[in-house]
């Protein structure tokens, strides 16, 4: 294999998805034209023609510039992502604004409307590209388990996830991340997938600065989807070399104080399908672990909740949805994904989805931020105060977490 050249089966995929999308996201290019164009002036109509045209060429220009990493593809990728971000944006605005069109009395909004959608698409995509490109905030996050040993209480683990490091995705953006997670001088730092967005030869260097993550009981990582599609094998080498530990339907035994902490990590949900030796398992990474420690399982996908749950997991970190990366996408997540960010509970089991560090594809996050999360274990209390007598019951303070037993979704 050629080092300027990601794995064949990277190359296999983009051919295939562009010949199933391309088609389509060509119709929708030139639905948004006969919907937008036809009530602007001509010089407006003819700009727009243009502008359309190039978005349905540079998206799919900017997904294969993948398959020749370098500084001129990495331009392409950052003018393809951004076309689609931005064509994302339009096209649900044009449908939205064809939904309102349909209420009486708004012929006179027509023209005006027809303008506003690509100026409303285009602050959108700035806004989104402007929050993509900062560096991802600290979110904290309290999560009580049940009988945790009082040295464990306040044990702090530091997840990233999803960082996608790639043509736009460079050293300079993961350094900055590794010197906010090491200044939050956590107990341990879990990476829960999908690291890369392309093969060790083109971002062994943008990755490197992941090699100096630094927590008490070390940095851990599992594979995502992404890690699968770029090489799989070769960057879980590349991972053990900057002395990240892979946790491949395995468990390590975190000895912490005088009590023990059982860390667990699966393969990727989907990761049977590329490698049959790699399908993701609870079970068998719990395997052999000590049945009075607190289990904390690393899963990429939410999906693997319900295995998880079964298995006796007493809370899963994942990743993968994005929380959607940017509006309204976040309110698809549910259709493939049993939760789409923040803490839920799944029987017994807890289980927190970062929103991811990084972002994919379009340098676009609107209405779902990036985030690094310091997530703190705390001991359930013994006991909660009564309310008053003659107070509402409807209007106490609930106990810690039973918000997320109440709008929390089952697998």
């Amino acid at each position: 294999m050629s080092s300027k050249i990601l794995p064949r089966d990277m190359a296999r995929r983009l051919w295939r998805f562009a010949l199933r999308v391309w088609p389509l996201l060509a119709a929708l290019h030139v639905y948004i034209g006969w919907q937008l164009l036809p009530p602007l002036p001509t010089a407006a109509r003819g700009i727009g023609a243009l502008l359309l045209l190039a978005s349905a060429l540079l998206i799919p220009a900017g997904l294969f510039s993948r398959l020749r990493p370098g500084r001129a593809s990495d331009r392409i990728a950052w003018a393809g992502y951004f076309a689609l971000g931005l064509f994302s944006s339009t096209l649900v605005l044009t449908l939205l604004r064809e939904l309102v069109l349909l209420l009486p009395d708004t012929r006179q909004a027509v023209a005006p409307s027809a303008a506003l959608v690509p100026a409303l698409a285009l602050a959108v995509s700035l806004a989104g590209l402007r929050n993509a490109r900062r560096t991802a905030r600290v979110v904290d996050v309290g999560v009580e388990l049940p009988a945790l040993p009082a040295a464990l209480v306040g044990f702090t683990i530091v997840q990233l996830s999803d960082i996608h490091v790639g043509p736009t995705i460079k050293a300079a953006r993961v350094r900055a991340i590794v010197e906010r997670v090491n200044a939050l001088q956590a107990d341990l730092i879990a990476i829960t997938g999908d690291v890369v967005d392309g093969s060790v030869a083109a971002l062994r260097a943008d990755t490197a600065p992941l090699g100096a993550l630094r927590a008490r009981h070390g940095a851990w990582l599992v594979t995502g989807n992404h890690e699968y599609y770029a090489g799989v094998a070769e960057w879980i080498d590349e991972f053990e070399r900057l002395g990240l530990r892979c946790l491949l339907n395995a468990h390590a035994v975190i000895a912490h104080d005088d009590a023990r902490l059982v860390l667990a990590g699966v393969t990727d949900y989907g990761a049977g399908a590329f490698d049959p030796a790699h399908r993701s398992d609870p079970a068998r990474a719990l395997h052999g672990s000590p049945a009075d420690a607190p289990r904390i399982l690393l899963a990429h996908q939410p999906a693997s909740a319900a295995d998880a749950a079964a298995a006796g997991v007493d809370l899963q970190l994942s990743g993968h949805t994005h929380g959607g990366q940017f509006w309204p996408w976040n309110l698809f997540v549910g259709l493939q994904q049993p939760f789409t960010a923040g803490l839920h509970r799944i029987g017994a089991m807890q289980i927190y989805t970062s929103r991811g560090t990084g972002y994919w594809g379009p340098p676009k996050r609107f209405g779902a931020p990036s985030e690094i999360t310091r997530i703190r274990l705390l001991a359930v209390p013994s006991a909660r105060p009564a309310s008053p007598p003659g107070a509402d019951a409807t209007s106490a303070t609930p106990p810690r977490g039973a918000r997320w037993r109440r709008t929390g979704r089952r697998a």
